[in-house]
């Protein structure tokens, strides 16, 4: 693609918007240090939730003498707990993403440049991670405002590079994290392997999984006519065809066909995913999409 003036990925009058969001898990995760986030695990911090009735081995210190005295039985104070967030992005750097105008891969930098911004602003742990031919070396854990300029300068240097191994990679990443937490991969799944396999690496975890499908509006809408040779970006296969009308309906069933059933397999297995374009206006995606689909509020 030729050369063209980057453009930045968040601009400061959308920061400000994203400041009154927060990132939201529909799971119950235990932190590794105590958080600034109220969880509905019952822990024993300071602020009291609910009672349950008495079991052998619990701790007697946390009995309702009260309670005891009014209805003699034993029952226990249960507290709302403070947790870390674990927050993961897992964004596709291969090829295949280096297509559309903007690009697919900008798309998404600015997707998790924006999800690490909320993370960062309600103090949650918020960790990078990039694949192509398998996982990259990614980003290292960071916590608090004032580390997203180190978000902001390890996504401007990213380029696309590689084929596209969403297996490897979820396997390697699964390895490489074995806290619980959200995860959000943003890919345009045009992996030859597929995506069950990777994705089921990551349900193995137990993790709170988003899918933002990404794609370009050349190919969801193409506008190619004429005979044309098609050279795979990622591994140079190459394929001569003549596209006609019926080829381009047979195309656009099929890419409704992959799409649909990569919604499917999510949906029935608890993950929640998001179908979205280069076109779609990413703030949009942010403020409305995610919002409506229970990742931020």
């Amino acid at each position: 693609m030729p050369e063209t003036a980057t453009p930045a990925l968040l601009d400061p009058e959308f920061l400000h918007k994203l400041e009154q969001l927060e990132l939201v898990s529909k799971k119950i995760f235990v932190g590794r240090m105590k958080g600034e986030r109220k969880s509905k695990r019952r822990g024993s911090s300071v602020e009291f939730a609910d009672h349950r009735q008495y079991s052998v081995g619990d701790d007697l210190r946390h009995i309702d003498w009260n309670v005891y005295g009014r209805l003699d039985r034993l029952f226990l104070k249960l507290f709302l707990e403070e947790e870390d967030l674990h927050f993961y992005t897992l964004l596709d750097t291969s090829l295949s993403m280096d297509f559309g105008e903007p690009t697919k891969l900008h798309y998404g930098k600015q997707v998790a440049a924006a999800l690490a911004f909320i993370g960062l602003v309600n103090h949650d742990r918020v960790m990078l991670d990039t694949f192509s031919t398998g996982l990259e070396a990614g980003m290292n854990s960071v916590r608090g405002r004032s580390q997203m300029y180190r978000i902001v300068g390890y996504l401007d240097q990213l380029k696309a590079n590689g084929a596209s191994d969403l297996t490897a990679a979820a396997k390697a990443f699964a390895i490489k994290h074995s806290g619980k937490g959200v995860v959000v991969i943003i890919s345009d799944f045009l992996d030859k392997r597929g995506y069950e396999p990777a994705l089921r690496y990551l349900l193995a975890r137990n993790m709170d999984i988003y899918v933002v499908h990404v794609l370009s509006r050349e190919e969801v809408e193409p506008e190619i006519v004429g005979d044309l040779r098609l050279v795979d970006a990622e591994d140079d296969d190459i394929a001569e065809i003549t596209v006609s009308a019926p080829l381009l309906r047979r195309y656009k069933d099929n890419l409704n066909a992959f799409v649909g059933g990569l919604k499917e397999w999510c949906t029935r297995r608890g993950i929640t995913y998001i179908f979205t374009t280069n076109q779609n206006p990413f703030d949009k995606l942010i403020l409305n999409y995610l919002r409506e689909r229970g990742l931020v509020r």
